[in-house]
């Protein structure tokens, strides 16, 4: 592993790194016999994955006992900068988290294949294909994600409406939110594109919905028709909601994370597409809500022609960088990171999905049991498919839609360039 080194970035950028590299980068630190390895996230620092933390780095040490392992818990919004400066530099962690597909498969010739290393946990563990890239696979997945239209059932009792039973086509949505609106005086979305975060939610959660099974299994294999009716229909859904004031006010000026989320857990929006993991999820909401009234349903349908599915992939996953000195035992922690141990305690206390199929989650309530249920039929996010730079470019085109500053068509033409260079 490299020395603590100066990066060639910016001199802020540089300081930021050279200070997240810790002890652990130097041989024999924190009183191991050999030299350590050091992992970037943005996870370790939260509570809720002190005990993951501690699980994966007690299996890493039953096999190495004299190796020290360092945590070093990056901000997130600076996440992929940071990683961009030590990849230039050629130097860095060992250990490297990632989301799953275009942020890892734009990187991958920095990361080691790791397959050989994995090969024992391909069947136990699921969402490989979001950190795999020609054939290779790059990480080891420690979540799935995905992306379920929640709703709260206090809601729709109070509005007079079934909570049990929501519109399963998109025009009775719009009736519904109406009534929900008027009754209770709550937004139909809460929905947070202030980072344009909220049309890569919103595309993949409606896309089911919208485009045929073979134009969804095209898109996902890269063969994707932007010319189609059908893909330029999700993205005048996105404007015709905010237009038609299903969403909450100023949704271009409203975090994600976590101001939109704050909505629907105080009760100001019925609906919100969130995360099956990690934040804005089920159990974040059922620590605002009564967990039993937090619902899960499937998008309603606008293509009388399709069946709505789960969209999810492979969540978070950790990569082991080209210049770590021991790829094997890199590989070793990463599948120490994923063991069954350690990824119960995640669910248990941050409460993921977790990419171990084996580990029950039963006791999480009927948020998520409904959402385990359509893991079975569930299909990869649209948006995962997508090159970071063309996810990028639909975040700000989004926003611009929004403002009625581009058409959609325009829009529609400016993503399929990027898709095509991409």
């Amino acid at each position: 592993m490299k020395q603590r080194a100066l990066w060639s970035a910016a001199v802020v950028l540089g300081m930021v790194l050279a200070s997240g590299c810790g002890s652990a980068t130097s041989p024999g630190a924190s009183g191991g016999s050999g030299e350590g390895l050091v992992v970037w996230d943005w996870k370790s620092g939260d509570a809720s994955a002190a005990a993951y933390v501690e699980k994966a780095k007690a299996d890493f040490a039953k096999t190495h006992p004299d190796v020290d392992v360092e945590f070093v818990a990056q901000p997130f919004d600076q996440y992929y900068t940071l990683l961009g400066a030590a990849i230039q530099a050629g130097e860095g962690p060992d250990v490297v988290l990632f989301n799953g597909g275009g942020q890892l498969r734009d990187r991958v010739d920095a990361l080691l294949p790791l397959d050989e290393y994995l090969a024992p946990d391909k069947q136990r563990l699921a969402g490989w294909e979001a950190f795999a890239r020609d054939g290779k696979t790059y990480a080891a997945p420690v979540t799935l994600q995905g992306h379920p239209i929640y709703y709260n059932k206090a809601l729709y009792e109070q509005a007079g409406l079934d909570p049990e039973a929501p519109a399963d086509t998109w025009d009775d949505f719009v009736a519904d939110c109406g009534v929900l609106t008027g009754k209770t005086g709550a937004k139909c979305f809460g929905v947070g594109n202030k980072e344009g975060i909220g049309i890569q939610f919103f595309l993949s959660a409606m896309g089911s919905a919208v485009l045929t099974p073979q134009e969804y299994d095209d898109w996902i294999a890269g063969k994707r028709d932007w010319t189609s009716p059908n893909v330029k229909r999700v993205f005048e859904l996105w404007k015709q909601a905010n237009d038609a004031g299903l969403n909450n006010d100023g949704a271009n000026s409203t975090a994600m994370f976590n101001d939109a989320f704050a909505l629907f857990q105080s009760g100001k929006a019925a609906h919100i597409i969130g995360l099956m993991s990690d934040v804005g999820h089920w159990k974040d909401f059922g620590e605002f809500l009564d967990p039993a009234d937090v619902g899960v349903m499937a998008a309603p349908v606008v293509n009388p022609a399709v069946t709505p599915s789960l969209p999810y992939d492979g969540g978070i996953g950790y990569a082991v960088a080209k210049w770590t000195a021991d790829p094997k035992r890199a590989a070793d922690l990463v599948r120490s990171l994923t063991s069954s141990e350690a990824l119960k305690a995640f669910h248990a206390d941050a409460g993921a999905i977790t990419s171990d199929t084996t580990i029950d989650v039963s006791a999480g309530g009927p948020a998520v049991t409904a959402i385990t249920a359509g893991i079975k039929g569930g299909k990869p996010a649209l948006h995962v498919a997508l090159s970071s730079k063309t996810i990028d470019l639909m975040g700000r085109l989004s926003q611009q839609l929004l403002s009625g500053s581009v058409t959609v068509d325009d829009a529609v033409a400016q993503l399929a360039a990027s898709d095509k260079a991409s």
